[in-house]
């Protein structure tokens, strides 16, 4: 019995221990392409109140007649439902000539970039430089914080979420705070990535695997199927007439809602758009059927905000 024991002992020495296979060699959810929207992080909810507020706040530009949420609507998309955003009262484009859409604020804070042309690194960058913008704002985060002191409530407000009054680095703080938490996550498509395999249909999955086997997934990829490289449009044909030749790939998420497309607003539905996307980057001609299952998928992309889902907005 000894020495079956030793026998055993040195047969267990030298067995190599069973490994665990690492998640992206599994199989499954874990080897997509794109990854689920996570929940909104955990802020103080003091200065995520505060963001809100000084979001919905047109004090904040230099007229009193614009706020962050006149581009960009979270009640709706997160932008709005025009080509090109316009500062009210005034008939000329917001941002520059030529006029570029209107990216949707939510999920932003998961991309890598922002803006179309990826000037900004940080959200607090994206802020101020919207809050300078001569098209919108046309202010500054100084002059802003002045105004806001004056307003005992709003300075009692910052007093409670910073323990001072109104500055540039606590109002774009708190502008960012709120921002980082407008992630909308529970899609369908994420629900199918965990495991509810009735969360697709058949053609929705087969509008997902055309997407990768046509090499859509090289660009849109990742948690915000897009948002995290740049590339040049058109690179096989033209693909808008005017604008930047190198963009940030804009995220796919809510894509359905955000009509119009492209940085021009040239596409007016989601089937242009996918159409026009095909032969420009990946030199395809794409059946009405194709396109019919590509649109079917990319529906399947629309998260929710507070527990509801994202909605289009009015032209």
């Amino acid at each position: 019995m000894l020495a079956v024991a030793i026998v055993a002992d040195i047969l267990a020495a030298q067995t190599p221990p069973v490994l665990e296979v690492p998640p992206q060699i599994r199989g499954g959810a874990d080897q997509e392409p794109i990854t689920p929207i996570p929940p909104p992080p955990a802020v103080d909810p003091r200065k995520r109140a505060l963001g809100e507020r000084l979001y919905n706040d047109v004090r904040l530009s230099a007229k009193g007649i614009f706020a962050c949420a006149s581009c960009h609507d979270i009640s709706t998309n997160g932008a709005s439902g025009r080509a090109a955003s316009k500062s009210p009262g005034n008939d000329a484009p917001a941002n520059r000539n030529p006029p570029l859409n209107t990216l949707s604020v939510f999920n932003a804070a998961l991309s890598f970039r922002l803006d179309w042309e990826g000037r900004h690194r940080t959200l607090a960058s994206q802020a101020e430089a919207s809050i300078e913008n001569p098209g919108s704002m046309d202010s500054d985060v100084a002059t802003a914080a002045s105004k806001l002191a004056a307003d005992p409530d709003m300075a009692g407000q910052f007093f409670a979420a910073y323990g001072r009054g109104p500055d540039r680095d606590d109002i774009l703080d708190a502008l960012t705070t709120f921002e980082r938490t407008l992630l909308t996550p529970g899609s369908r498509f994420d629900r199918w990535l965990g495991g509810d395999a009735a969360a697709l249909s058949a053609d929705e999955l087969e509008g997902y695997r055309l997407f990768k086997s046509f090499g859509c997934s090289s660009c849109h990829q990742g948690v915000n199927v897009g948002g995290n490289l740049f590339q040049r449009q058109g690179v096989f044909r033209q693909l808008v007439a005017t604008g930047p030749k190198v963009v940030r790939v804009p995220s796919l998420r809510n894509v359905a809602t955000t009509s119009p497309y492209f940085h021009d607003g040239s596409a007016a539905t989601l089937e242009d758009a996918v159409s026009r996307m095909a032969a420009a980057q990946l030199d395809r001609t794409l059946t009405d059927q194709q396109v019919g299952l590509l649109v079917a998928f990319l529906k399947t992309l629309t998260g929710n905000y507070r527990g509801s889902p994202v909605v289009g907005a009015a032209p």
